[in-house]
C-alpha cells in the first residue's frame, strides 16, 4: 500500500526508500491543518456571497423575519440527522424546566434577535459594513465574561490590558466604518444624499451594534449551556427550530399573517433563496463544529474577517459598491482589534496552561518525596 511503513529489504528490492512513520504522521498533520484552513476560509467566503445576494433581494420587498423563520426551520431540519447520529448518548436522561428556559433565551437572542437586527441593519447600510461588525464580538464577549465573572480580569496583567486596548480598537473601527463611509455609493457615481438617508444609515449601524451585542450576549449563555450540555449540534437545531417557532409567531401576532412579504420577484426565487441560506447555514455550523474541535477557538476566529473581505471584494464585483476611506481605516482597525484580542486571550491561556502544568509537576514530586521518606 502506498504510504505505508516498509522494511529495508523491500525498500531496495522496489528500489524505494521507507517513509519513516514521524515523517508520514507529519505529512497527514499538514495535509489537515491545510484542509482546514481552506475550509474554514470557504465557509467565510460562502457567508460573504449569501450576504451580498441577500442584499438586493431585501430592497425588492422580501421580509426579514419571513427569511428568519424559514431559514432557520431548514437549519433546524438539516442539523437534526447528525445531532440523532452523533450525540444522542449525550442527551441528557430528562428535559428540565432550566435547560429549556436556556434553549428558549438561546433562540431568542441567537436567532430571532441577531438576525432580525442584522438583516435590518445590512438593509439600511451596506453587506461589508454588515459583515464587518460582528468582529466586535471578540471584545465585547470579553467585557461581559468580565462583568459576570466569567473571565479574567487583572488589570496589573499585560493580557488583561491588551485585550481591552483590542476592544476600543475594535469599537475606533466601527465608528469609522458608521461615520466615515458615504451612504450606498457606488463606483463611478456619487449622488447626493438626503437627511432622511444619512439618518438611516445611522439607525442601520446603530442596528448592527446592537445585533452584535445580542450575539455577544447569547455566546456567552451558549459557552456556560455548552459546560453541562455537551451536544453543539444538538443545541443548533433546537435553537433553531425554537428560533422559527418564535420568529413566526412573532410575526403573525403583529402583522396577523406570515408572508414573504411585498414581492417585486417570484415566491420561487424567494424560497430558493431560503433553502439556500439553511443548507450554507447547516454547512458552515458542522464544519466550524469539527474545526473547532480539531483546532479550538482561536484559530477558527482567526478566519472570521475573511467574510468582511470577501463581502467587500463581492459588492464591488457584483452591487457596483465603492471601496472608500471608511471601509478601509475601518477594516484596518476592526481586524488588528481582533487579532489583539485574540492574541491576548491566546497567551493568556498558555500562561495558565503552563502555571496548572508546573503546580501538578509540583505536587508530584511532593507526593514522591514523601513516599521516599515513609519507605
Amino acid at each position: 500500500m502506498a504510504g505505508a511503513p516498509a522494511t529495508d529489504s523491500a525498500a531496495a528490492a522496489t528500489g524505494t526508500a521507507a517513509v519513516p512513520l514521524d515523517d508520514a504522521v507529519a505529512g497527514a498533520g499538514c495535509w489537515e491543518d491545510a484542509a482546514i484552513s481552506l475550509g474554514l476560509v470557504g465557509v467565510q467566503l460562502a457567508s460573504a456571497a449569501y450576504m451580498v445576494v441577500l442584499t438586493p433581494v431585501l430592497e425588492l420587498g422580501l421580509d426579514p423575519l419571513f427569511l428568519i423563520a424559514f431559514g432557520s426551520l431548514c437549519t433546524g431540519i438539516l442539523t437534526v440527522p447528525f445531532a440523532v447520529k452523533l450525540e444522542s448518548k449525550k442527551w441528557p436522561s430528562e428535559l428540565t424546566s432550566r435547560l429549556f428556559f436556556r434553549f428558549v433565551v438561546l433562540a431568542l437572542g441567537g436567532v430571532t434577535g441577531f438576525q432580525a437586527l442584522m438583516l435590518q441593519g445590512m438593509k439600511m447600510t451596506s453587506p461589508a459594513i454588515a459583515s464587518a461588525m460582528p468582529n466586535l464580538a471578540p471584545g465585547f464577549i470579553f467585557v461581559i465574561s468580565g462583568c459576570l465573572g466569567f473571565e479574567r480580569v487583572d488589570l496589573k496583567c499585560r493580557y488583561t490590558r491588551a485585550k481591552i486596548l483590542g476592544t476600543v480598537v475594535c469599537l475606533g473601527g466601527a465608528v469609522a466604518m458608521s461615520f466615515l463611509q458615504s451612504p450606498d455609493a457606488r463606483s463611478g457615481h456619487v449622488l447626493p444624499r438626503s437627511p432622511d438617508h444619512a439618518a438611516s444609515w445611522v439607525v442601520g449601524c446603530v442596528c448592527l451594534l446592537a445585533a452584535v451585542l445580542v450575539l455577544s450576549g447569547t455566546i456567552v449563555m451558549q459557552a456556560a449551556t455548552m459546560l453541562r450540555f455537551q451536544a453543539p449540534f444538538t443545541l443548533c437545531s433546537v435553537t433553531s427550530l425554537i428560533g422559527a417557532a418564535l420568529t413566526a409567531a412573532f410575526r403573525v401576532a403583529t402583522s396577523g399573517r406570515l408572508s414573504p412579504g411585498t414581492l417585486q420577484i417570484s415566491l420561487q426565487i424567494v424560497l430558493s433563496l431560503v433553502f439556500l441560506g439553511g443548507v450554507v447555514s447547516s454547512a458552515c455550523i458542522m464544519f466550524q463544529t469539527w474545526a473547532l474541535e480539531k483546532k479550538g477557538p482561536v484559530m477558527v476566529s482567526m478566519f472570521n474577517p475573511m467574510q468582511t473581505v470577501g463581502t467587500v471584494i463581492f459588492s464591488v464585483l457584483f452591487l457596483g459598491s465603492a471601496m472608500q476611506l471608511g471601509s478601509i481605516l475601518g477594516m484596518v482597525f476592526l481586524f488588528s482589534g481582533l487579532h489583539i484580542v485574540l492574541w491576548a486571550k491566546n497567551k493568556e491561556c498558555q500562561v495558565l496552561a503552563d502555571a496548572a502544568g508546573r503546580m501538578e509537576k509540583s505536587k508530584t514530586a511532593h507526593n514522591d518525596m514523601e513516599k521516599q521518606l515513609l519507605f
